[in-house]
This record gives structure tokens, sequence and C-alpha cells, in this order.
């Protein structure tokens, strides 16, 4: 078994990685606050950490992997208030559009998914754990983690204490006895969320703090101790530094997670995404546009610790990469037998390259369109552990249709179900699947979304 490097953001540098047990690794990712469409920024870190399951699978057999849920939030509150719909639909329907979009994109479902609305006990009992150790208090209903009980605060992210208090960004309430100090948990309205706990009036009614949720569900699945967490580059401060300080001082003398991977940011055409530059980009769009395993391809063409710029260029780069392999998987059927190439394997395991792992696949390719069905093979195994070439060669190579023509079809099919023709309305779904767009309806119409 070839030996897994990963650069750890808590020491930063690159290590072997070796497990708590190697029969069973345990990896604890940051999911999706439900409150919106999932748009591509969302998108890498699940396409990423989706590869490096697949790979700690192959090389350990057994992984549990844990991606939050985040249900409870302000956003999720205001938005709701804005979409005049209750919190609860609001976070299913977004949950339900991030599953089915990042499905799409050849991300497999996590082994647990954890909501932290479902572990609100487990985030009490963190706390009470915190004021009783000294690490903790009560002011004014809310309850706070005092930084400055913790030496070691800071090392994670690598920031002095100046630095530490300019950016944690947060409002200076005149309870807190620190800047720095972040909230575990704060009273709630009658109008919001809201749960009992030992602290404040009307029975302490309040709901977590954003930091506490994740140290509550990683504790629960995956003890006090464990291998990897991992998580957008813009959580390593403040979320990743305060799960660190309140876990570490919740359970003294245990180290959380040992090794810290965070991706890189992503950019659009070289700028942020922000809702003022109109530059969001939701898999959705690209969805409509292109087949999910070329967004996947673009993402993973650059390393995940690298800036990555998103273009249209670099999409239409992958979909003509994915042609070509396409096109020698056509030329030498594999065989349903072989292994994945060791220079793929080697790839990989040298910190996540997949941009190394992707120019050994134009190799195998060189070879399969030459003829040679091993290399098809090899070619084949290398695509199931980056989660591409999941589709018939043939299948990839039928027309598609664009946006337009399926609404066109939609259309047609709306005007046959009222005129109660089902045997058409049924051949144009029929039709329309065929072409790997699948129909569903629901109250407000028929959407469509390339299977």
């Amino acid at each position: 078994m070839p030996a897994l490097f990963l650069h750890n953001s808590l020491t930063r540098r690159k290590e072997r990685f070796m497990p708590l047990d190697p029969a069973h690794v345990g990896m604890y990712v940051c999911g999706p606050t439900v409150y919106d469409r999932p748009h591509i920024g969302n998108a890498r870190p699940a396409v990423v950490f989706d590869v490096l399951a697949r790979l700690l699978r192959r090389l350990y057999g057994h992984l549990t992997y844990v991606r939050n849920v985040t249900d409870v939030d302000d956003k999720i509150n205001a938005r709701a208030a804005e979409n005049h719909e209750t919190i609860a639909a609001l976070t299913a329907r977004t949950l339900d559009l991030y599953h089915r979009d990042m499905a799409a994109l050849g991300v497999a479902p996590p082994t647990i998914e954890p909501r932290a609305t479902a572990h609100i006990a487990e985030m009490i009992a963190l706390i009470e754990r915190l004021i009783e150790g000294g690490h903790a208090y009560v002011a004014e209903g809310h309850v706070l983690f005092s930084v400055a009980s913790f030496p070691d605060y800071g090392r994670l992210s690598g920031r002095s204490p100046e630095e530490l208090r300019a950016g944690a960004r947060v409002e200076i309430a005149p309870y807190k006895r620190d800047p720095g100090d972040f909230v575990l948990w704060k009273p709630s309205p009658d109008d919001l969320p809201g749960w009992e706990s030992p602290w404040g009036p009307n029975h302490g009614r309040g709901r977590p703090g954003w930091h506490i949720e994740c140290s509550a569900m990683s504790w629960r699945y995956l003890g006090t101790d464990f291998d990897i967490h991992g998580g957008g580059g813009d959580l390593l401060f403040p979320h990743h530094e305060n799960e660190v300080a309140q876990s570490c001082c919740a359970f003294p003398g245990h180290h959380f997670a040992r090794v810290w991977l965070h991706n890189g940011m992503l950019l659009v055409n070289g700028e942020k995404m922000s809702k003022s530059l109109g530059n969001i980009i939701t898999v959705e769009d690209l969805l409509a546009r292109v087949p999910g395993e070329a967004v996947r391809l673009a993402l993973l063409k650059t390393h995940y610790r690298g800036v990555l710029d998103f273009s249209d260029e670099a999409l239409k780069d992958a979909r003509r990469e994915l042609d070509r392999f396409y096109r020698a998987l056509q030329k030498a059927p594999p065989a349903n037998d072989g292994d994945v190439p060791a220079p793929v394997m080697a790839a990989l395991c040298d910190d996540l390259n997949t941009p190394l792992a992707i120019s050994e696949l134009h190799k195998l390719a060189d070879a399969a369109l030459a003829g040679d069905r091993a290399a098809a093979t090899g070619l084949r195994k290398a695509g199931d552990l980056l989660g591409i070439l999941q589709t018939d060669p043939e299948a990839w190579f039928r027309p598609t249709l664009d946006s337009n023509a399926i609404e066109q079809k939609i259309a047609e099919r709306a005007a046959a179900r009222h005129a109660k023709n089902f045997a058409r309305a049924d051949e144009i779904r029929k039709e329309l699947a065929d072409a790997g767009i699948l129909l569903e309806d629901n109250a407000d119409g028929t959407t469509w979304r390339r299977g």
C-alpha cells in the first residue's frame, strides 16, 4: 500500500498520514449552511473531499466520513423571513437542492450527514463541560467562550493575539470579558428557533452559536480524537480555530483533529464571487450547460490548496478533455478487472495532486487511442477513483439538447397533459430522459436537470 502524504494546516507542512486506527479512518468536513442554492464555491470542497474519501477507502478500507448540515443559523432566519416561508421549509428545500446538485457532480453521500438541530443535547453537554472547567461564562443569557483560558488559541491559523482581535470581526458586546470571546449559546425570541437550556430567562430558551455545532457533531460520531478535519480555507479562522479551542478545553488531554486540510479560494474570471459583482455561478446554472463530470473535472484540474480561477474557457477545456478520454474508451473497450495505475495512485497519495493524476490519465488515453486495452482499463479505473468517466462512452457522445430546446419540450408536455393526452406527455418525458434530462413536477410547475 503506498504511503499517503497530506499537507497539515496545523503544522503547515506535508506529512505522512498515520491514522489513529489503520483499520478505520475518521474524517469530518464542514458541510452546507442550507439557505440558498449551492454555487460553484460550495461545490469545490464537496468534490475535493469526495476524492479524498474515495482514496482513503481504497487505502484503508473503512472510512467514517461525517459531513454536517448547518440548519440553524442567522442567515437561514433572515432568508426565511425574506422568502415568507418557514425555516423548516427553507432548510428542507435547499438541502434537497444541495443533494441533487452534488449528486450531479458525482459526489457520493458521506457516511453520516448530521443536522445541527438534531444535536442540541450534545451542544448543551459540551457547553456545560466548558463552564465547569472555567473556559466559558454566562453573561446576560449568553454563554461565551473565554479565549484567554486556552493558551494555544491562534495556533491553527498561525495568528498573533493582535491579529486575532483584528480579524475576529465579532460584535464587541458589553457583556464580553474580551473582544475575542465568542458565543456558544444565545437567547432566542419566540419568533426564532430556540431550545430550553440551563442559562437565561424563559427556561433558557436559546440557540447555539455556529462553532459549537461542529464540535458537538464531530464528538458524537468520531469521538474526542479523530484523523482528519477538512473544509474551505475561509473557515480556518475563526470557525476552525474556535472548534479546536472549545473541543480541546472540553476534553483536556485530547487533541481533537490530528490533520487539518483546507481547500483554496475559488475565483470567477479572476474575481471573488459576490452578489455586488453579480458573478455568483450556481451549480444549477452550470448543469444546464454541461454534464456534471465536466464541472467536476474543471474543479480538479487545480490542486485543492491552490486558488482556482473558474471560467467558461476552463469549463470548455474540461469538456474537451473528457471527450478525449471517452474516445479512448471507445477505441479500446476496457476490461472489467484491472487496477488503478501506479502513477495515478502516486499522484493522489502526494497530497491529493489531482492535476498530476489527470496528466497521467492523458498518457493512458494516448495508449488507449492506439488500441491498448490495458491502458483503457487503467483509464477507467483511474476515472473511478477521481469520480469521472462514469458514463457509457456511446451515451456521452449522444447529441444533447440546449436549454431552449428543453423548455420547448417541457411546454409541449404541459400542453399534452392539459389536453389529457397523457401518452404523449409520457413519450416526451422519456425522450428527455433518453437525452439525459430528468424532469421534476412540483406545485410551481416542472423543473429539469441533467442526470
